[in-house]
């Protein structure tokens, strides 16, 4: 029997409206050398019976149940599962073109990633935004990372499913999904990126992100703000006592994640500030900005957010002296 070359991962969670229209755009490809892997993650309003239903038809559809246990156990149990070459991770609410598979599939010679454009659509189909980025070759994930990082974009930068990986890069490099926590791709996607020594972009786009009320990434808790403080207490200890990297933009990018948390949890600063990493959250504050708010954070908490209206205001008041200029 033949190996497939890619392994589509497909966590499923109460997406009973949406998952076919993803199964559908897997099953359409023009390549056909690939594998589905399917992970029903407890899911309680009938998208279980429609993975067993449509499944059941294809031999190279495979069905997992487990308990519910979040979207990175569900991808974990689909990367232990699978037998391609490379992964491809596919949100159940997403899909992809046609020839998404076959393009790739001419494009890659043994990279550890390939990379392509996304693009956001509305619910109701309309288009939001959509990337372009260009074709181009690199010598190491770290070298993309810096250079796409920070940069303006319709998809955010860190979501794992603009790329496909390597399967045993992945697997040797033990660069599985932080699981039990919201926002895992911000931890996975720069920890991957620092691992990979062969990353190549790709000018086509392939992936449809479906914006839809009530989604994980629509919705916001006191969960979310505990999960963004772990994630930037991980990445700060995993890079902090890196010395064979420019770190310049992902203290920066770690900065970010900590103080965002104080933004908009004003009754829970207290609770919050416990689960700082303060020396961290120090030693990653490089820029003069970043420094003050972390002086703020860690002694003087409740004029922080005092402090960024200021800021918004001198900006606006800038942009306006600007114009009438």
């Amino acid at each position: 029997m033949i190996s497939p070359f890619f392994s589509i991962i497909v966590p499923v969670y109460n997406v009973q409206n949406y998952l076919l229209h993803c199964l559908e755009s897997i099953k359409g490809q023009t390549y056909n050398n690939y594998e589905v892997i399917c992970v029903n993650d407890g899911s309680t309003d009938g998208s279980d019976i429609i993975l067993q239903e449509f499944c059941s038809q294809l031999q190279n559809y495979k069905v997992v149940s487990q308990k519910n246990k979040g979207l990175s156990a569900a991808r974990n149990t689909g990367i232990n599962a699978s037998k391609g070459e490379y992964l491809f991770f596919l949100d159940s609410d997403d899909w992809i073109e046609e020839d998404t598979l076959e393009q790739l599939y001419s494009e890659i010679n043994s990279e550890d990633i390939i990379c392509f454009n996304a693009r956001k659509v509305k619910d109701n189909g309309i288009l939001i935004g959509e990337d372009k980025y260009e074709a181009k070759l690199y010598q190491s994930g770290w070298d993309y990372y810096n250079e796409y990082a920070l940069k303006a974009s319709k998809v955010h930068f860190v979501c794992v499913w603009q790329r496909v990986y390597k399967r045993s890069f992945i697997i040797n490099n033990e660069l599985y999904f932080y699981e039990g926590i919201y926002h895992e791709d911000n931890l996975f996607t720069p920890i991957t990126l620092y691992n990979a020594k062969s990353l190549k972009v790709v000018s086509g786009c392939y992936y449809n992100y479906r914006v839809r009320e009530g989604s994980i990434a629509q919705t916001s808790s006191l969960k979310h703000a505990e999960d963004i403080i772990c994630v930037a207490n991980h990445l700060s200890d995993f890079f902090i006592p890196k010395l064979n990297i420019d770190k310049q933009i992902v203290y920066r990018e770690i900065a970010g994640e900590y103080f965002k948390v104080f933004l908009y949890n004003d009754s829970k600063i207290s609770y919050l500030r416990k689960l700082v990493k303060w020396h961290n959250f120090k030693v990653v504050s490089k820029y003069p900005r970043h420094k003050r708010i972390f002086f703020l954070l860690r002694y003087f908490p409740v004029f922080v957010k005092c402090y960024i209206q200021f800021e918004l205001w001198l900006r606006n008041t800038s942009k306006l002296t600007l114009k009438y200029q």
